[in-house]
């Protein structure tokens, strides 16, 4: 099986422009099924994350560091991509974030829907498109009155998340699935052009590159903390008026300083304006559109920051009917036919979800390597780049690593705790997953702890 990981790393890594010479140095181990799903989920976890970790390791020869060599564990990377649900702070799991009425659910006309509520005004939203009480009964009721197919148009209309259950054919024949399949894994695009930016000597990959992450929930976060893991300094700029998850903010805070920021104000603008100049990386996961019209899209980037790298996170991507629509991981499953697939194949009569949000994670780790091969074209060529990469090509690509037998149970704790670390962090002694890319000579690790969103100032370190 290794062969085929190997072809989806080499297909990566060759769409990115990076030199072929460095896939010698990659040794890839474990097998599927690393997850149970029908879905080559290990595959994918194994993939992105050695493709990430290889591109880092050949930026940091690039900077005047030796080669070396990247090996990556499939069941080590199957489980870094469901990092979230082995957190433990103090010996304890977090809090649970899925909303109670959360879920997916029987329309009047026999189709399934998935709602998404973890937010409270996405919560509040579908309540009052629903007339009905805060109880799940309740919304299965009210929901037997609508089409499923209309309720996913009303609660797009209200800037709200829901998505109708495909299967692979319904959505190949949609508009958006038609799009989706006419775009690549990820794009990197040159927007502007500029000078190489200068780096320091450093010893660790990224060091002395300075990220922005201005991402919530996990795509984007991870994005950030694969860059963490290999020694930028990220910050990661909250606002204080959107909201969050805390159990996410503290697994996917692992390595970086946050601060908070309130783009709804000038002397704030400000403030981002000025940390941009100095930045190197700028991750953003806002609403298509969103940061444009609070003048930091890419070519706004691009003005401030000659040389930025500026990497793009979106559910649908940036063609298509649903380019502008809002979106998780859940619900871009059910849309995208993963979730009648999986029901199928476990004979299961409801929709059937992956076990973690494997498309959040994937895209995740697509985005930091589209990041770092940026970075490569950068310092060789000069510009600013354009990276973009949104959770349904994700899906697109994971489809074409195949499927596997259903055979596999999530993995024991025993199986797990090798690739666990611990320490202390702003929340309490935390248990988490180490990142999975080994690198010879530069191992990754988070040197920073997990601290809470306004823990820190918003400048840069020095």
């Amino acid at each position: 099986m290794s062969a085929i990981v190997r072809d989806a790393v080499r297909q990566l890594w060759l769409h990115c422009g990076l030199s072929p010479e460095w896939l010698d140095r990659l040794s890839l181990s474990g097998d599927e099924p690393a997850l149970p799903s029908s879905f080559a989920l290990g595959r994918a976890a194994q993939a992105c994350i050695a493709a990430s970790g290889l591109a880092a390791a050949s930026f940091r020869q690039l900077r005047g560091g030796d080669a070396q060599t990247v090996d990556v564990d499939m069941g080590h990377a199957a489980a870094e991509f469901r990092s979230e649900l082995y957190l433990r702070v103090d010996g304890e799991a977090p809090a649970d974030p899925w909303d109670k009425i959360a879920g997916v659910y029987r329309c009047g006309d026999g189709r399934w829907l998935r709602i998404h509520t973890n937010f409270p005004h996405h919560r509040d939203g579908v309540l009052r498109l629903l007339r009905c009480d805060y109880d799940k009964a309740a919304v299965a009721a009210a929901l037997r009155d609508w089409r499923a197919f209309d309720f996913e148009d009303a609660a797009a209309e209200h800037g709200l998340v829901a998505t109708a259950l495909r299967s692979f054919e319904e959505w190949d024949a949609h508009p958006q699935g038609q799009a989706v399949a006419g775009l690549p894994t990820l794009s990197i695009r040159r927007i502007a052009d500029a000078p190489p930016l200068p780096l320091p000597d450093a010893e660790r990959p990224l060091a002395g590159v300075r990220a922005l992450d201005l991402t919530r929930i996990i795509a984007g976060p991870v994005a950030g903390r694969v860059l963490a893991a290999h020694g930028a300094d990220v910050l990661h700029i909250t606002s204080p008026k959107l909201p969050t998850i805390p159990t996410l903010d503290i697994d996917m805070g692992r390595g970086k300083r946050n601060a908070r920021l309130d783009l709804t104000i000038e002397a704030d603008k400000a403030r981002l304006r000025g940390l941009l100049a100095g930045a190197h990386v700028f991750i953003q996961g806002y609403r298509p559109g969103g940061l444009a019209e609070l003048g930091f899209s890419p070519q706004d980037a691009a003005g401030l920051r000659p040389g930025i790298v500026y990497v793009t996170l979106s559910a649908y991507g940036n063609a298509g009917p649903w380019a502008g629509r809002h979106g998780f991981d859940s619900l871009t499953q059910t849309a995208s036919g993963f979730n009648a697939a999986e029901a199928e194949a476990f004979g299961a009569d409801a929709p059937r979800a992956f076990p973690g949000q494997i498309l959040d994670h994937s895209a995740g780790c697509l985005a930091a390597l589209g990041a770092i091969a940026a970075l490569h074209r950068q310092q060789q060529e000069g510009g600013s780049w354009h990276v973009e990469v949104s959770l349904a090509q994700a899906g697109y690509w994971l489809r074409g690593l195949g499927r596997v037998a259903t055979t596999a149970a999530l993995p024991a704790p025993e199986q797990v705790h090798p690739w666990l670390e611990e320490g202390e962090s702003g929340f309490g002694r935390l248990l988490s997953v180490r990142h999975a890319a080994r690198l010879s000579a530069t191992p990754a690790r988070w040197a920073l702890p997990a601290m809470p969103l306004d823990t820190h100032q918003p400048v840069w370190a020095d």
